[in-house]
């Protein structure tokens, strides 16, 4: 009796997880195809109506509407035949699907975790063979789920966590103060930092070139392409002594080689300079009871970081569930001589360090 009640506890996870895949999904499709935004811009439509207004089928916008109904996430603004039903999005929906500058904005997770879909057949071959699938291979749905994911917390949260250490905050208040963005995708951290500090220069590295071309297009619509600048490198190879200061948004735990990057940075540094480390605040060491964000980071470490990671050679295979430990011994071998939490909370899934 007691394996058959173990079994039907097993069943029963798996099929809510089953439930929440199809949520996925679905939320997926809604955001990719403009549905939700059609709905939070436009107002209440039937099929046939949020069909018209964004060049989608009426048939598959009914069987959708109706599923978000079902699953809790539309309501029925009117009900009756079903080409005349009418559809809402209710506002906590709109602002977690819809609403990019929202620290609920959670529809960017959804089109990561959708562009492992198309990559699957090249992450078995690459779990068989020791190989990778880059952040290129993932494609755009990737790099912009993951950048749009963060954003609302670079630009809502990073300025006053980054004044509450007053050592850090002196270096970047400095006029004219250089600061180096390592890894910085979509440029968003980067933006923020410039509108933070107007007195500073920002430069922004990444590997990846579409990144850096959204970056210039990002800071160019913010308003600060006078006093940033992106281009596209391998950090490895930074230039000696050309910052003050430098940041590395949770990208370290992507690096095939992270001790060569964080030792470059070091070089990068002017004497006396600080770099900020911000990756996933998980446990300290592994344990099978972990809790939600372990089980989350190990998600995107399965199916986005560590593939990337092991995707160019040689590679230290960190992956997303980089322990504090880990950190620490990267940083020491690179010839920083000090790692050390800094005292920012509340700042989703993130832990800051400062290795000097």
């Amino acid at each position: 009796m007691d394996a058959d009640r173990d079994a039907a506890a097993v069943a029963d996870r798996v099929f809510h997880a089953i439930l929440g895949a199809v949520d996925m999904l679905a939320i997926f499709v809604g955001d990719r195809l403009g549905w939700y935004r059609s709905l939070a811009d436009r107002g209440p439509a039937t099929a046939t109506e949020l069909a018209e207004r964004t060049a989608t089928h009426p048939r598959y916008a009914r069987e959708w509407l109706e599923q978000q109904a079902v699953t809790g996430l539309l309501i029925v603004h009117r009900d009756g035949s079903a080409d005349d039903r009418v559809f809402a999005l209710p506002p906590a929906t709109a602002e977690v699907l819809t609403d990019e500058h929202s620290l609920n904005y959670l529809a960017p997770f959804a089109r990561l975790f959708g562009a492992t879909g198309p990559a699957l057949p090249g992450l078995l071959e690459a779990y068989r063979t020791g190989g990778g699938v880059s952040w290129d291979e993932l494609g755009d749905n990737a790099r912009e789920g993951q950048a749009d994911g963060n954003r609302p917390w670079y630009e809502h949260r990073l300025a006053d966590a980054l004044a509450g250490v007053p050592d850090i905050d002196a270096v970047l208040r400095a006029p004219g103060a250089r600061i180096l963005d390592i890894g910085c995708g979509a440029g968003w951290s980067a933006i923020a930092l410039a509108h933070a500090y107007p007195q500073a220069r920002v430069q922004g590295v990444d590997i990846d070139a579409p990144s850096v071309r959204m970056a210039r297009r990002n800071a160019a619509a913010a308003g600060v392409e006078d006093r940033s600048e992106f281009r596209i490198a391998d950090a490895a190879e930074l230039p000696e002594g050309g910052a003050d200061i430098a940041f590395a948004f949770e990208c370290v735990h992507d690096m095939p080689r992270p001790v060569d990057v964080l030792a470059a940075a070091r070089r990068a540094l002017t004497p006396g300079g600080f770099l900020v480390v911000m990756d996933e605040a998980v446990a300290e060491a592994f344990g099978p009871d972990g809790d939600e964000l372990e089980r989350l980071m190990y998600g995107f470490s399965l199916f986005v970081c560590l593939p990337d990671g092991m995707s160019s050679r040689p590679s230290a295979g960190t992956g997303t569930v980089m322990r504090q430990e880990t950190l620490r011994r990267y940083a020491l071998a690179a010839g920083f001589t000090s790692v050390d939490v800094l005292p920012i909370a509340d700042f989703g899934f993130w832990r800051f360090y400062r290795l000097s």
